[in-house]
């Protein structure tokens, strides 16, 4: 199995579904946006509740998220007085070829003028990728980002390294994975420094957990700190969660750190691992990594997980078979076989490969048979990094 079948865009990125985006620069405007995307089949809409300002980090986000080769046809929706405007995302977005259109409430005649407008946009967009047909791709066009959240005892010992498993092997095949979560790394930097490519890549890994380890110190958090859940799941130490928690990358070496700052957004520039400098909360971190051009997620939840994304199609996979038995509506895969000894590691990583070839195929994931769509943008501080020396 070393293909699949997706929608080449204008740009020349594969899709893995045929999303019609509905960006809503500023929160102010994002309810007549979201009743916008809710009466034509395909869309989705989404903002970002970090204020009202132009900062690069949530251009970088949203313009990022409209890149995503997943997106077939945007639809900007402004407010018209934001600092934010729709303008500017364009600017990011035009030479993606795709479809696009930009609405502004205060300028085209209201609220009820403009969801009429927003809707004939989308309906026309609509019809225009209801034409599109599937072509068989290799599996190198494929980027997958891997995500744990709601971690036990069990997701580094099973749905963690089968993951791993899966990301290897999408990497053997000239693919591309991101894992990000750097306060998830906290304790790992010499192990996974040693898998770098180059000293420079290996100084930027040390770089990036460092910088994430005086940020919680700076906010009066213990790097050691571990959630409620993660302890009640059986996790004894924040050393412990790390390394179970790094498994899900596989064993590959690391091609580079994607920073992820007001003056940059790295894109993976050729096929391999890679670690993204980002949050350790589990949606905006897909968030993040879905605009750095993940087509899909594979996301590890010891203790239970209901979440998907606006844009990308998430599989839930856990290695706790209670888990599985409580949330069977909300997990895809249940690797709690490995620990109950009915598989082995290989023969469950062999399945969640296959499990993504087919969801990037077509297949719907179980978030996505719900309608899940979560999607939230991180930002930081400036003031807070500059005082922590980080700009």
């Amino acid at each position: 199995m070393n293909e699949f079948y997706g929608y080449e865009r204008p740009d020349g990125g594969v899709g893995i579904r045929n999303h019609l985006l509905v960006i809503a620069p500023i929160d102010c405007s994002y309810e007549p946006a979201r009743q916008v995307a809710a009466q034509v089949e395909g869309a989705v809409a989404v903002t970002q509740y970090l204020g009202c300002r132009a900062d690069e980090m949530l251009v970088n986000a949203l313009v990022g998220t409209g890149r995503n080769p997943n997106v077939a046809g945007i639809l900007l929706f402004g407010l018209g007085c934001e600092v934010l405007t729709n303008d500017i995302l364009m600017e990011g977005l035009r030479d993606t070829g795709k479809p696009i259109e930009s609405i502004v409430i205060q300028e085209d005649g209201g609220t009820i003028q403009s969801m009429e407008k927003g809707v004939r946009a989308l309906q026309s967009m609509a019809q225009e990728v209801g034409e599109l047909r599937r072509e068989a791709f290799p599996l190198s066009e494929l980027t997958l980002a891997v995500e744990c959240g709601g971690s036990d005892a069990t997701s580094g010992l099973a749905a963690n390294p089968a993951v791993g498993v899966a990301a290897d092997r999408l990497i053997e095949e000239g693919g591309t994975v991101i894992f990000s979560e750097p306060q998830e790394m906290i304790g790992t930097q010499h192990i996974l420094a040693r898998r770098a490519v180059s000293e420079s890549v290996a100084k930027d890994i040390y770089e990036m957990i460092e910088k994430q380890e005086k940020r919680l110190n700076a906010m009066g958090v213990d790097s050691r700190y571990m959630s409620k859940g993660n302890i009640d799941g059986g996790l004894t130490t924040i050393e412990e969660k790390s390394l179970g928690a790094i498994r899900k990358g596989g064993t590959k070496p690391i091609q580079g750190v994607l920073w992820n700052t007001w003056d940059r957004f790295d894109l993976p520039d050729e096929p391999g691992l890679y670690l993204q400098d980002g949050t350790g909360w589990d949606v905006p971190s897909v968030t993040h990594m879905v605009a750095a051009g993940a087509q899909v997620v594979c996301f590890t939840s010891g203790r239970g997980s209901t979440t998907g994304h606006a844009v990308a199609p998430v599989i839930k996979i856990t290695g706790n078979p209670k888990t599985y038995g409580n949330l069977e509506d909300n997990i895809d895969i249940n690797a709690g076989t490995i620990l109950d000894g009915g598989e082995s590691l290989n023969s469950v990583g062999r399945r969640i490969f296959y499990e993504m070839v087919s969801v990037t195929n077509g297949k719907k994931t179980k978030a996505e048979a719900l309608g899940f769509k979560d999607y939230v943008v991180f930002g930081r501080s400036r003031a807070a990094e500059r005082l922590l020396g980080h700009c």
